[in-house]
């Protein structure tokens, strides 16, 4: 059976049917957590009177798949059949918690929003854990530079929690039955089960690790569905426009993106839900605010 970890400024707790139970340890991080025994002591506490921070700490590595969606690839104009395993690096000052606001850099325009399930990694380069993040990506900044690291790493724009779930090997099993949804403003954006992925958490790992050490507490995103903002051009379009010089062809896309409404503005109210349909398997339920 899982068990649900909340973190908040002096504590760490696990979550029960009676409210939540403070965990007896002096882990500061979550690698330490992990690596420790997980008993509690005291009497619950409602969840609802905690303010929760990110069950995830900083500093650790936060690694993120690329295009692993059959359905985001598509809408992004590939083929899934020939997108290779790529990976690029998050700064981990980017972590935020649940409820905390997403801050748009003032020379940020387009702003947009991705719902991912975090794996959280234990010990020995296991998954320990799984997790709700926002891979927030900056897009002005990441398509002409051609690089993510920058666009994706702004404090903030990796809102993460509200909980940790530690699972065990039978309930790991039913992963690809969780399903990623993400409002924005109350209006459904993104509605997908991870079975819609390319490369699944085993064989993403098996990559990883082949070139990148992992410790106790690491963070890696598994990538987004479609219903992102940023969507690509019609096929004619994009033709037209690789005949263009680059700096025409990115004054072009951004004009035509700035009409887009869906990229995040002051007040947005982003919402996150991850978890199986008959919510036996529940990685709790994100709400962020967009502030400029």
């Amino acid at each position: 059976m899982s068990t649900s970890i909340l973190r908040t400024a002096d504590a760490w707790w696990v979550a029960t049917p009676d409210g939540a139970r403070k965990v007896d340890t002096t882990a500061r991080t979550t690698g330490e957590l992990l690596t420790g025994p997980l008993t509690t002591v005291g009497d619950p506490v409602p969840v609802d009177g905690l303010t929760l921070l990110s069950p995830i700490t900083a500093p650790c590595r936060v690694i993120a798949q690329m295009t692993n969606y059959v359905s985001h690839v598509r809408d992004a104009g590939m083929n899934p059949s020939t997108v290779p395993l790529t990976f690029f690096r998050k700064s981990s000052g980017s972590i935020s918690g649940p409820d905390d606001d997403i801050v748009r850099p003032p020379h940020v325009r387009l702003l947009d929003y991705e719902a991912e399930i975090g794996l959280v990694i234990g010990e020995d380069n296991q998954i320990a854990g799984l997790v709700i993040t926002n891979d927030v990506s900056a897009r002005d900044l990441q398509l002409p530079k051609t690089q993510f690291y920058e666009s994706k790493s702004y404090p903030t724009f990796t809102p993460t929690g509200p909980v940790l779930v530690l699972l065990d090997a039978g309930e790991f099993d039913r992963f690809a039955e969780l399903r990623l949804r993400l409002w924005v403003n109350g209006e459904l954006r993104q509605d997908m089960t991870a079975d819609d992925m390319i490369y699944p958490p085993a064989e993403a790992l098996r990559g990883l690790t082949r070139f990148q050490r992992l410790d106790p507490g690491d963070l890696v995103l598994t990538g987004t569905p479609v219903g992102t903002a940023l969507s690509a051009p019609p096929k004619p379009v994009e033709m037209i426009a690789s005949l263009l010089p680059a700096a025409t062809k990115w004054r072009m896309f951004f004009k035509t993106q700035a009409k887009n409404p869906k990229y995040l503005k002051d007040g947005d109210v982003v919402e996150i839900a991850i978890a199986t349909d008959d919510g036996k398997l529940d990685l709790g339920r994100q709400r962020t605010v967009v502030k400029v």
